[in-house]
């Protein structure tokens, strides 16, 4: 085997991991979004279980967006390698390209302009905020959304507990917080929060995670950008050599 067949058997392989992975995505998403009584059976939740928990359904459309990509990803490459189609790869080369471009974007916003970011992250925040006290309570999807990540991340709304105040949810409940912000996990008064150790809010858990896990999410990063930049590389190898065996 050449060096050229070599190339394409690597393609071909990468590729179709990269293609059986994206359907299985793709199928969980789907199943999600149209069987999602299965789904809520299949993690053995009771049909009374609180109807909040049904809002971790809504992960399918991410599921079905992820998984569609790497189906189109995988084809192409695989189909690319064996028929040897200078479009295909060139698309496949494309796409890889583009996400490559928005990882090093997104990087760069992070990192070098980390005071627009954090002024990005203040200002998701203030707009969750200003959510939490519309909506919470009323809208059934923003209420269930909220308490699967509160309960997640044992974090109480964006900053603490005063972002519920004023709230559709305080209001009609004697302006009580709801149970995530409270001891034993039930709806409490100001007089209870004040005598208790305040929860922290989900904004502080989640830099707090993100900075405990900073070394593995910058290794998972560069991983994945060191298979795309091999990627581009084997199928620009690939194209020339098209190119090249056709002249």
């Amino acid at each position: 085997m050449g060096c050229f067949g070599f190339l394409k058997f690597m393609m071909f392989a990468f590729n179709g991991i990269i293609f059986l992975a994206g359907a299985a995505i793709l199928g969980v998403g789907i199943w999600v979004k149209v069987d999602s009584g299965s789904i809520l059976s299949f993690l053995g939740m009771i049909d009374d279980a609180p109807k909040e928990l049904s809002q971790v359904l809504d992960v399918g459309y991410l599921l079905i967006a992820v998984g569609a990509l790497l189906v189109i990803i995988g084809f192409l490459g695989c189909c690319g390698a064996v028929k040897e189609s200078k479009c295909m790869l060139l698309l496949f080369f494309i796409i890889i390209l583009l996400v490559f471009i928005a990882e090093v974007a997104g990087a760069v916003i992070i990192l070098v302009y980390r005071p627009l970011a954090e002024k990005l992250f203040d200002k998701f925040g203030t707009s969750a905020v200003a959510s939490i006290k519309k909506d919470y309570g009323k809208n059934s999807d923003i209420t269930g959304l909220w308490d699967t990540t509160m309960s997640t991340l044992k974090c109480c709304g964006i900053y603490n507990s005063s972002n519920f105040m004023d709230s559709p949810y305080y209001v009609e409940n004697n302006n009580q917080y709801p149970p995530p912000c409270c001891p034993d996990n039930r709806p409490c008064n100001q007089t209870v929060i004040d005598n208790f150790t305040a929860i922290p809010g989900c904004f502080a858990k989640i830099t707090q995670l993100i900075d405990n896990n900073m070394v593995a999410i910058i290794a998972v990063a560069l991983g994945i950008a060191v298979l795309e930049l091999c990627a581009m590389t084997v199928s620009m190898v690939l194209y020339c050599k098209i190119d090249s065996k056709t002249a």
